[in-house]
């Protein structure tokens, strides 16, 4: 049945069946919102592990990562670990989201600065932002499951039949040099690549798919809530980790058996000694060029600042009894995704020997490996596979689910409809669950290009960061300062760039808004392996079969020997600097720009910076940078020429903020809390600077050790990097 075997299905209905079964024992459990959308502040570290690994990791990541790296080699894995020079901070950032003792991110605003209005703005800018990570998850799933579940070409409809064709025509017609396709055959190439035909059909539909874990998502979390979630998160990861390693001995075993000895250990080996030695640099690779080191950090900085402003982190820490179970859960839980990504990559390189002349949509090599390494083994290792897709989806996805319906049941329901039974509140947060994973659904189904949107909102939260670091760290912000904030990033950086283009339509056109890079060549020194002799040899065939007015042009390549040394040029693409996706030829035969705009170059431009002799790299960490910046100075000026603000719920929020959460339940919290109210200068001593404005606390023996322990297992993964990518 759809290409799966019973064994398959059978393992895809049981994990189906359990977490169900979980959704429905949670539900008795719930008698309030805190019960609904925090479990009751109950959870210890083992859940709070899963629970942060589960919501961090979603179906994107593994499919992302093999994507990138099937592309760009072992710098691909940088796609999804560029935080992990961050991470050690979590150590310190999870305490203070605990202490808070608040159930949203959106009661952080409301108290903090004394503004409901805050709060519902925040709630309805992060659901369109949790909407599109969600989106995303759907569409690596669905697409994933659909590759995993081919059908054969006997079994191809007519229309697919038709388009199958297509697609031979274009990989046909991609695979000769262009420059030597007639006029005929190039414009015939640009009309294909516009229509993007498929070479793989399933026996699932994709929408299908995608509804399907809709509703099994709605029937445990939207029932269960967050206990639910947390139970099956854990369930979860065993399938997500599983997911992350079981691909690896099978395709290592293919790989022995094709190129070695049949030693699954000597896979690694042969991947070097097969693939260009390009693949395997980290830093700076001519296929990646632009994740250089500043780049690299600047984005961990960026994504680090902005991940805390986000409201599932909150959701994620609230939820453990005291604050030393939500720092270790949830830094434990980053870090095993860490690992996890460079098993990822591992496969997405072992991808790039087996199927790199194959497989045209790299977003199903996953799939693609899935039905090929693991189909033949049988034991519904395939269903095993499904389950972890699904897995990893549903546990984003449910943590996703609930932070939203908090949000929106919170800061914006339940100001307008106020003094209604806890009952109600539930079941409508229930309701606006469900709302926000159908719109998921219906925004995957909807549009393409979904990763884009995904590469967009990785800066999203920067619209909150100043308002949200200072509101925590400077007393003398206020509600002034956070508005400004708010509005000038959320207006400069998102609407205007958005909006400009479309009623200033010659803005698309202008030749001066498409200026783009003017990159210099690469050059750099390799040693040959058996891929760049072969890529030599089919150099010198293409050189011998040009005229001879081409081949008057410069001397022919030289043969190249494996392991011998060798250098190697790239002409690095020019790019368009003010624009965030390169320019096409409109129906008048102009030059126009797509995207959005980046208006913060087009200001360095006119400053005088020369941008486009610079690599684009720099272009593109000034696109982060600059609107990190322009939040927290906005807050800033505007909060020091303006009236500084007292509120009860600011002085109450400080007080909180300086009280550590024990874990010895809510009476004692809520006495612990009291006490502080009741003697404020006591909270005092944990101030650094008790003498200012300024509320950063002083390091106790716990915060120093783990946050060193954390840098260390930093280290450590990046040794594992290296040691994948140098180990030969």
């Amino acid at each position: 049945m759809f290409g799966l075997q019973s064994a398959d299905i059978i393992v895809i209905i049981a994990y189906v069946a359990v977490v169900v079964a979980i959704g429905v024992w949670a539900a008795r459990r719930i008698h309030s919102q805190e019960d609904y959308l925090l479990g009751g502040r109950r959870f210890g570290k083992l859940l709070q592990t899963f629970a942060s690994f589960g919501s961090a990791t979603s179906a994107d990541g593994p499919v992302g990562v093999a994507t990138t790296t099937f592309h760009n080699g072992a710098a691909g894995i940088w796609s999804a670990l560029l935080m992990v020079f961050f991470t050690p901070v979590f150590w310190i950032t999870s305490p203070w989201l605990r202490r808070m003792r608040l159930m949203t991110m959106g009661d952080f605003y409301e108290e903090r600065y004394g503004s409901r209005a805050m709060a519902a703005v925040y709630a309805l800018v992060a659901t369109v932002g949790m909407m599109g990570l969600v989106s995303v998850g759907y569409t690596a799933m669905s697409r994933t499951i659909l590759a995993i579940t081919p059908k054969q070409a006997a079994e191809y409809s007519p229309a697919e039949q038709r388009e199958y064709a297509l697609a031979q025509e274009a990989s046909a017609l991609e695979a000769r040099d262009f420059d030597r396709l007639s006029a005929v055959e190039k414009d015939r190439l640009r009309e294909l690549r516009r229509l993007q035909p498929q070479d793989v059909f399933s026996h699932l539909d994709e929408s299908i798919v995608v509804w399907c874990v809709c509703c099994i998502i709605l029937l445990y979390a939207t029932t269960g809530g967050l206990a639910a979630a947390f139970y099956t998160d854990m369930l979860q990861g065993v399938f997500i980790i599983a997911l992350s390693i079981i691909l690896i001995p099978f395709s290592w075993a293919k790989i022995s058996r094709l190129y070695a000895d049949g030693n699954i250990f000597s896979a690694l080996r042969v991947l070097h000694q097969k693939l260009p030695a390009s693949f395997f640099e980290i830093f700076g690779s001519p296929t990646l060029i632009d994740f250089t080191w500043y780049f690299i950090l600047a984005a961990s900085l960026v994504a680090g600042v902005t991940v805390v402003t986000q409201p599932n982190q909150m959701v994620a820490n609230a939820a453990a009894k005291d604050e030393h179970t939500a720092r270790v859960g949830f830094v434990t839980g980053v870090f095993m995704k860490r690992f996890c990504t460079i098993l990822w990559g591992v496969v997405g390189l072992s991808a790039v020997l087996l199927y790199g002349g194959s497989v045209r949509n790299s977003d199903l090599v996953w799939g693609i490996a899935t039905h090929d390494l693991l189909g033949s083994a049988g034991f519904g290792l395939i269903g095993l596979m499904i389950a972890s897709m699904m897995a990893a989806l549903m546990s984003a996805g449910s943590m996703l689910m609930l932070t939203v319906s908090g949000l929106l049941l919170r800061n914006m329901y339940r100001p307008v409809v106020p003094g209604r039974s806890e009952r109600h509140y539930v079941w409508a947060g229930r309701v606006l669950g469900a709302l926000f994973l159908i719109g998921g659904a219906v925004i995957t189904l909807t549009y393409t290009g979904i990763f884009e949107l995904l590469k967009f909102i990785w800066t999203f939260f920067v619209i909150f960061a100043g308002a949200f670091w200072l509101g925590l760290k400077w007393r003398r912000t206020n509600r002034a300062g956070a508005w400004a904030s708010i509005i000038a990033t959320l207006l400069v950086f998102y609407v205007v760039p958005l909006v400009l283009p479309g009623i200033i339509h010659s803005l698309k056109t202008d030749t001066w808004m498409l200026k783009e890079t003017q990159p210099q060549p690469v050059t750099r020194t390799y040693r040959a392996s058996e891929r760049d002799v072969e890529q030599r040899a089919l150099e010198i065939a293409a050189w011998k079969a040009r005229d001879s007015l081409h081949a008057a042009q410069g001397a022919p390549p030289l043969a190249l020997r494996a392991g011998e040394e060798f250098t190697k040029d790239y002409q690095l693409p020019s790019k368009v600097l003010f624009w965030s996706k390169q320019p096409a030829v409109n129906s008048a035969g102009q030059r126009e720009a797509r995207g959005y705009l980046y208006p913060e170059l087009i200001v360095a431009e006119w400053l005088g910076i020369p941008l486009e002799t610079q690599p684009y790299a720099v272009s593109q960490a000034l696109v982060m940078l600059v609107p990190l910046a322009f939040s927290f100075l906005i807050a800033l000026c505007v909060a020091l020429v303006t009236a500084p603000e007292r509120t009860d719920g600011a002085d109450r929020f400080f007080l909180k903020m300086r009280t550590r959460v024990r874990g010895l339940g809510p009476a004692a919290d809520e006495e612990d809390v009291m006490n502080a109210v009741r003697n404020p200068e006591e909270t005092r001593k944990l101030l650094m600077f008790p003498g200012t404005q300024w509320e950063f606390y002083r390091w106790n023996r716990q915060d120093a050790l783990g946050f060193l322990f954390a840098i260390g297992v930093v280290v450590v993964v990046l040794g594992v990097l290296y040691a994948v990518v140098n180990v030969s």
